[in-house]
């Protein structure tokens, strides 16, 4: 089956390390044993879309390794098409994970191949591109590839999302395309120039919404999210949950929202779902172990 969703993003290796608490500059704390687990933002994002029935397909790239089969395997288990997903000379991308008794992390990222996904990457791809209903991105990868894949997307009438993680700046052309524009309190407040503190969830999605998206999401933890479109507002609760571990909790969400998107819903009902699968997510450690299949969201 054709994807119905292109992701255009990273795979990584996550080495995660359970410690009691953080170190401090200079300092050494001991943790738990290293446990390695297949993740990235975009492949989390593919898993998370394909896990809740949508064809997907990854572009990205993996090195030549153990790391790279191990994500292979994991993408090709889920039901992600990795036909996209080129060898690198550069090893396969890692990120070094820390996760405290509270479910919070602390993440390092060493991108490796996700460095050399190119605007003439997505070139390649446009045939799948421009074929499927939504593309999905994050920043992980080089930004000109992104901006490449959104331009491509939106020639062909293909719903842009993109997950601006870690935040970046962008082309005004490219972030007028987004519909919608996904980002954490942080990465709002970054946009905005703000502090993240000082401003309510739908005050920082409506303000994001005079910078030139079609459509703003702020994802907002254990709160849920705010949503922005054209003349409408809206602040999604989240279920209280138990959190056990966040890692990839925004990938989640991103990815159930693009799952949705595909098939056909509007955007604060695919928001709702969104909201709900990332929460999920929390209660079981690690990021793609984590995420729920259909039936467990309609269960929970």
């Amino acid at each position: 089956m054709a994807p119905k969703i292109v992701v255009v993003g990273s795979a990584n290796a996550d080495l995660v390390v359970a410690v009691q608490r953080r170190p401090g500059a200079g300092e050494t704390v001991l943790g738990a044993d290293t446990v390695v687990v297949p993740g990235g933002k975009g492949a989390n994002t593919a898993v998370a879309a394909a896990r809740l029935g949508a064809p997907v397909a990854l572009l990205g790239a993996l090195g030549d390794d153990q790391y790279g089969t191990l994500l292979r395997d994991s993408l090709a288990a889920a039901g992600v098409a990795t036909e996209l997903v080129r060898t690198s000379a550069r090893p396969t991308g890692i990120a070094y994970i820390t996760v405290t008794p509270d479910g919070e992390n602390s993440i390092v990222v060493s991108p490796g191949a996700n460095a050399e996904v190119s605007a003439d990457d997505v070139v390649a791809a446009a045939g799948t591109l421009r074929a499927a209903r939504v593309l999905a991105c994050s920043l992980e990868v080089p930004v000109p590839a992104v901006e490449q894949a959104v331009a491509v997307a939106v020639s062909a009438g293909v719903r842009p999302v993109l997950n601006l993680s870690p935040v970046a700046r962008l082309r005004q052309e490219t972030l007028a395309s987004l519909d919608p524009l996904v980002v954490n309190q942080h990465e709002a407040a970054w946009l905005l120039g703000t502090a993240e503190d000082a401003v309510p969830g739908v005050e920082l999605a409506s303000a994001l919404l005079g910078l030139g998206p079609r459509s703003v999401v702020v994802t907002l933890g254990a709160a849920g999210a705010a949503l922005a479109e054209r003349g409408d507002v809206v602040e999604v609760p989240a279920p209280e949950v138990r959190a056990v571990d966040t890692t990839g909790a925004g990938d989640a969400f991103t990815g159930a929202l693009a799952a949705r998107l595909a098939g056909g819903e509007k955007l604060a009902a695919a928001v709702h779902f969104a909201v709900r699968v990332a929460s999920l997510s929390v209660t079981r450690a690690g990021a793609q172990p984590s995420y729920p299949a259909a039936e467990d969201v309609l269960l929970a």
